[in-house]
């Protein structure tokens, strides 16, 4: 499959195509392997529910078999709640800086994903968990735990950390879909101003998935709300995809800072 798209790459005139596949919360080593065998240049393996020495076991197995063909492996210690297809987990626990250098020397691993208090999907925290803007009534999030990150950047310095669940989920889609027939009350997700100062430490990949989903649903419902008689995907999901990639020039150049980066 990479080797597919790196081919159709050329033909249309890039020589020297950057192109990346990735797995996303592999939880096997039979699923990592077999995303390497077919290509992939990089994977994930999600061991972070198993107690702390399996973690690493299975970690340590993926990566001693990625590093033979030249494949990064991602690594997760700690866990983020949330739900995000069949990643599933009732409780988050914040990563514990004291053990990320016995897990990171120990599994040879190339990057990790760390927990801080961003979660999956578009409720990334329960309404007790959050206060209320006086003005207009909407959840305020509490603070990323950056003591936890800074304590990590200190133990593995220079080391490339990951941060999961990351969407911000934009209150004006969430108010596009309520007002057209959609049903998300306090949907609420990581501040923007956050995540530039998570992009300005070691966090090297900031992962946004709800976001993009909120911005496609949000453009379908409007365009249904308005033309009720709109049958044809085209004039629908056409609208949808522009205001994904609005979403993602914004997130990439405004919010991360990675436009360029690759030049």
């Amino acid at each position: 499959m990479a080797q597919g798209a790196v081919e159709y790459a050329k033909e249309l005139g890039c020589k020297h195509p950057e192109i990346v596949l990735h797995l996303d919360h592999g939880d096997s080593f039979e699923t990592c392997k077999s995303c390497i065998d077919y290509g992939f240049s990089s994977v994930m393996i999600d061991a972070s529910s198993l107690p702390f020495e399996e973690n690493i076991a299975l970690t340590k197995k993926v990566v001693d078999y990625a590093h033979q063909f030249d494949v990064t492996v991602e690594a997760e210690l700690g866990v983020l709640a949330g739900v995000e297809d069949d990643v599933v987990a009732e409780e988050s626990h914040y990563t514990k800086p004291e053990e990320v250098i016995d897990f990171a020397t120990r599994t040879g691993c190339d990057s990790l994903a760390i927990s801080i208090g961003t979660s999956h999907g578009a409720y990334k925290f329960k309404p007790e968990q959050c206060t209320r803007d006086p003005k207009t009534g909407k959840l305020v999030p509490p603070p990323l735990a950056f003591d936890v990150l800074e304590e990590v950047e200190k133990k593995l310095p220079g080391f490339p950390i990951v941060l999961h669940g990351s969407s911000s989920v934009p209150q004006e889609y969430v108010d596009i879909i309520n007002a057209n027939g959609g049903n998300l009350p306090d949907a609420v997700g990581i501040p923007e101003d956050q995540l530039r100062k998570a992009a300005k430490s070691a966090v090297c990949k900031i992962n946004i998935d709800s976001d993009s989903r909120l911005a496609f649903t949000a453009a379908v419902r409007k365009v249904l709300a308005e033309k009720p008689g709109e049958f044809d995907p085209r004039k629908y999901c056409g609208p949808a995809r522009d205001e994904m990639v609005k979403l993602y020039k914004h997130k990439i150049i405004e919010v991360l800072g990675s436009d360029g980066k690759a030049e």
